[in-house]
Formats: structure tokens, sequence, C-alpha cells
């Protein structure tokens, strides 16, 4: 009569793809099964007499030397989760069933590479949140700051920084740039020829270690800039609408190895980063455009109002002055219809640009429409100090201007007004400074006047 023959027991456990671990009360290693070389990298040899200890993450460490003291007291763990170094320093998540052996003393376990599990929820954790981050973030920084901390989750990120492309101005800039040595680049072209500018370009991926670092610097066409670091790892942003920029992390030390899989990784995420930008930057252009005047860049009436409603309440707490001026081009319209459109447009620019340049940080200029420019000056001492600006804005106009091979003359006829001395609100003194402006027209143009305030009743009327 035949018998089923069985393969011994030490066979059966190395034929496991779990490893099967024996620990003793010093927390040593006294048997470890051929599939621990498989989840940690080490041979079985390696192992017995090293304590187990050792080899766990060291932010775990507490909360499993507690556990392994509640299994030597008797009770079963079946489903306890922690995290281990490999030999080659990559991080594995492990689930252990474990129970202790009274009679032999040791603590048996077995345990399961949950790894890729792991990985997937961590993904799919940081795509819901950097979607969430998309429409609850204030403003592009917060949501860079909060990728840089979702991305974090997944893989080392102390060298982190965030690059964007504008086609439009043919610039690469670096609106978050967190490093141990090097501070943001300057914003620069495209084809610049450094790493970043070669991810964006060719909207695919690089991984430089030490290994690349040769092949991928090779000849003049690409250059690393600044601080040298040990491993770099840029992959692109790219949308429906294009490559928008890159996402970059470096490591600088041997402690902190980027692989393909942590490349792959941060190419899985980085459509869903994209988006995430793009449409913060929507909102953010939406908002901006709402209170600016697309074609000089400048606030437009309604922002221009708000900052002198703003302005004022501040001026009647301190006790301050402050002032506005109102600009009207003289002979616009006759370049306009002289040059055409784009000519005037151009002069436009050009004009805001001056009038920019004229005034302090703490000033405000704004297009009210057409050719009708206002100016919110704080904080002058007296009505002269305004008439000084105004003098310095109106000798700037009246230069040539030299647009696209043509130049052409103007002047400005500007009025001011001054609170409180010529009204309290901003309604007065808006009122005040358009009628100066016109009396500045009326005595010849390319003047500048202060307020009369005895036509107090003339404006109420």
């Amino acid at each position: 009569m035949e018998t089923n023959s069985c393969p011994p027991l030490p066979t059966v456990m190395d034929l496991l793809l779990d490893a099967i671990c024996v620990v003793d009360t010093e927390g040593r290693y006294v048997y470890v099964s051929a599939a621990y070389e498989r989840i940690f990298g080490f041979r079985p040899e390696e192992m017995i007499g090293r304590r187990m200890i050792e080899l766990v993450h060291p932010d775990d460490r507490e909360r499993t030397l507690q556990a392994a003291n509640e299994i030597m007291s008797g009770q079963f763990k079946p489903n306890f989760q922690n995290r281990y170094i490999r030999k080659d320093g990559k991080v594995v998540h492990i689930m252990w069933s474990a129970r202790w052996s009274e009679v032999d003393q040791v603590r048996i376990a077995v345990a399961h590479d949950i790894t890729e599990l792991k990985r997937a929820e961590a993904m799919q954790a940081a795509l819901l949140a950097i979607s969430e981050a998309a429409h609850t973030a204030e403003d592009l920084l917060a949501l860079f700051q909060r990728i840089h901390q979702i991305i974090g989750e997944l893989l080392p990120a102390r060298n982190f920084f965030v690059a964007l492309y504008d086609e439009r101005r043919d610039e690469l800039s670096f609106p978050y740039f967190v490093d141990e040595y090097d501070q943001a680049p300057a914003p620069r072209p495209l084809n610049s020829g450094t790493l970043t500018s070669e991810v964006v370009g060719k909207g695919q991926p690089i991984l430089m270690t030490p290994g690349t670092r040769a092949d991928i610097l090779l000849g003049p066409d690409v250059q690393y800039i600044g601080h040298e670091s040990l491993d770099w790892l840029g992959v692109p942003l790219t949308t429906p609408n294009g490559c928008i920029g890159a996402i970059v992390v470096q490591s600088y030390s041997g402690d902190v190895r980027y692989t393909v899989e942590d490349q792959a990784l941060l190419q899985f995420v980085s459509n869903q980063v994209a988006s995430a930008i793009e449409r913060k930057q929507n909102a953010t252009w939406l908002q901006y455009i709402a209170g600016h005047d697309v074609l000089t860049d400048l606030p437009n009436r309604e922002l221009f109002h708000d900052r002198l409603e703003t302005a004022l309440a501040a001026a009647r707490r301190d006790q301050q002055r402050l002032s506005v001026l109102y600009i009207d081009l003289d002979r616009f319209k006759q370049a306009n219809d002289s040059h055409g459109h784009e000519i005037g447009d151009l002069l436009l620019r050009e004009t805001a640009r001056r009038i920019r340049r004229c005034l302090r940080e703490s000033d405000t200029v704004g297009r009210l429409g057409g050719d009708e420019f206002a100016v919110l000056l704080l904080g002058i001492h007296r009505p002269d100090d305004a008439a000084a600006v105004a003098e310095k804005i109106r000798d700037a106009l009246s230069r040539p201007f030299e647009l696209s091979g043509h130049q052409l003359e103007i002047s400005s006829s500007i009025g001011i007004a001054v609170y409180p001395e010529h009204g309290e609100d901003r309604k007065h003194l808006m009122r005040y400074a358009d009628t100066a402006m016109y009396a500045a027209k009326k005595q010849g143009r390319n003047q500048s006047g202060i307020a009369d305030s005895r036509h107090d009743t003339e404006l109420d009327a």
C-alpha cells in the first residue's frame, strides 16, 4: 500500500513566499526561512544572532518593541504592521502574524510583504490630496507647499523645487525652491541648457545618478548649475495644453538614493500635480484680470477705487495726507488714428511703464480707461509733494516715444487732489482731481495743477 510522501518541514518552510522567523527572549534571530532574503535582502546566515530591532525603521522601533513585549506576555498578534530597512537601503512594509512559545521561550512570526499594497494606497491618497489642495489652497505658494508635503510622504523630498514655463515669455522660473545649499535660480530661457530645461523642453524625465551622470552631462548642450547633487530626479508637468514645467527632487548624500521606481512613482503623480497647478494658475489669472487692465497690467478702475478706499481709511486712522493724480494724455487720439491701434497699444504700455518709474513701491497707478490714468500717493506731507510727483510724470511723458520704428510725441494734463483738503471720501477726491485735470487742459495742455477747494459748491451741485 502506497503512502503519500511529504517533504521535510524545513524544505516546506523554505518554499513559502512569506518569511518565517524565530526570535529569542533577547530579540535575536535564531532562525529565518529562505524567503527572508527575498523580502529583506539578507541571507539567512547573515541574520542568525542579529537583533531584530536593528532592521526596523527608526520611526517604528518604539511601537515594535511594545508589540514584542505584548506577544511575550501571551497576546497573539495576527496583523501587526511596521517598516523595515532592506539591505539595499529600501523601505519595506511588513504585516506580521506572531505568537509566543512559552515552552521554547521564543517568538515565532510570519512576515508578509505588503510594500506594493502600501505604495498603491499611498499613491491613491496622494492623488486625492493633490486634487483637494488644488481647490483649497489660497494661492500658488500654498499649493506648492502642500504638494511638497504630499510628495515627501511618498519618497524623500528634503530638496525639492517646482519649475514653471511661460511659453509667451519663453521664461523658465522657479516659484518654489527648497534646497539645503542653493537659492532659487533666476528666470531663464528654455534653451538655457540646464537639466530642468531639458526635462521641460523634451517632456521626458531625467534620473541622474553617479552611474548615469557622465552620459547625461555629455557634451556642452546640458550643464549642471548649482551645488552638485549625488542623485537628481526631475519629471515633466504635462497637461493637455503641453508641458508647463517640472518637479524635481535631489539628494546630496548617500543616505537618500533615487531609483527608477521613484521615477515611476513621481511620474505617476505628476499629471495630477500639473492639473492642480494649471487649475490654480487659471483661477489666479481670472482673479488677477478681474482687477487689472490686460493691456497695461495696471490696476483697473475698480481695483484702483478699492485701494483708494483702503488708503483713505488708513489715512483717517493715522491722520496722514494722501493725494490722487488724474492723468489724461494729450493728443493720444491723433497718434492712435495716425499710426493705428497696434502702435496706440504700445504707446499706452510705455506710458504705464514711465509712470511706474516715477513712483515709489507704496504708490499705485491705475488705468481708468482709454487714455486716462490715476495715481495714488500715500503719506505725503504737503500738497507740493504731490505737485512735484506730477511734474516728474509730466516730464517723463513729454519725452519722445520710439515705438516699432515710429517716433511719437504726446504730453499730459494732470489734476491733483489732496486728502483731507479736497474731500474726505473717494468720490470727492476723484471729482476734484478730474476737475483740476480739465482746468490744466484748458490752460493749454501739458500742464499740471492742484484742485481749487473754492469749487466745493460747484462740485456738490
